[in-house]
């Protein structure tokens, strides 16, 4: 259980051991209220910790558990949202009070990175196809633009950082900031987007196909949804070749979805840097410049 709760204790601190020390209680007092089994605690992150459960019906669910309320309640208006697509877990039941969210289980649940390279684009068409197909809701004011400003004013604090500002120049980060608001000022369809979809966000659903966790909903170029994928191509079969399948599978324009790639590989090369400089760091450098 250590282990489980460890994540949480770095992101907010030691005051949150007085939540962690609650968390039994909390599971077993909105389990009563929802008349569901509760499992085993099984997973955490760096908000929640998470157990296996059984809903009133028989459907297989896990109970999540959060410290950030808020966090918890924009979490459960996003998987809501996109809902219809089929492609994110269900919400089952929800109460923001006690940071407590019920959600359909994905099976078997294994993550996009751990499954076979060659399988990816295809599987990640059809999930970006049922994503998209949501009708962004009148009057969303969350857009692809504010959360690439976010990352770029983030990230970009990383190159004082001895280890990155040595590899990462200047020019090659004035650059990076270039390409995304030049991309930004050039979109020509924008869709709901996941906003987050990495590998690690992206489940096997077995029959369903993929299914998309945790997202951070905009509004924006469809190309954002596809280039972590494209990005894992490093080490692989190479980003070139990577990316010329996904925008294929995806129905993308290929050229845009390199240039959103080059932003990309810049952040992911930062990433990877604090751990050291790889064969991979080199080849997202080389992509990048």
């Amino acid at each position: 259980m250590d282990e489980v709760f460890r994540w949480i204790e770095e992101r907010f601190g030691p005051g949150v051991r007085s939540w962690i020390d609650e968390v039994p209680a909390v599971a077993q007092r909105v389990s009563r209220r929802w008349g569901m089994e509760l499992g085993e605690l099984f997973a955490g992150g760096a908000a929640s910790v998470v157990f296996r459960c059984e809903w009133t019906d028989g459907t297989p669910a896990v109970l999540k558990l959060s410290p950030d309320r808020a966090l918890l309640g924009d979490q459960v208006w996003m998987l809501r949202l996109l809902g219809a697509s089929g492609r994110v877990p269900a919400v089952l039941a929800a109460d923001q009070d006690q940071g407590a969210v019920v959600l359909t289980e994905v099976r078997p649940g294994t993550e996009a990175e751990h499954l076979p390279a060659e399988s990816l684009p295809g599987l990640w068409g059809g999930l970006l196809a049922d994503l998209h197909a949501v009708a962004p809701p009148e009057g969303l004011t969350r857009t692809l633009r504010a959360r690439c400003e976010e990352s770029l004013a983030r990230i970009g604090k990383r190159l004082a950082e001895p280890a990155i500002g040595a590899n990462v120049s200047g020019e090659l980060w004035r650059a990076t900031e270039e390409r995304c608001r030049r991309l930004l000022d050039t979109q020509s369809r924008t869709v709901l987007l996941h906003g987050d979809l990495h590998l690690g966000n992206a489940l096997d659903g077995g029959a369903d196909g993929l299914v998309a966790i945790d997202p951070k909903v905009c509004v924006g170029d469809p190309c954002f949804d596809a280039f972590d994928l494209v990005v894992d191509g490093a080490g692989r079969e190479g980003i070139d070749a990577r990316c010329e399948r996904v925008a294929v599978a995806c129905g993308l324009d290929g050229d845009r979805l390199y240039e959103w790639t080059k932003v990309n590989a810049t952040f992911h090369a930062i990433g990877r840097l604090s751990d050291g400089r790889d064969q991979v760091v080199d080849e997202l450098l080389e992509v990048a410049r």
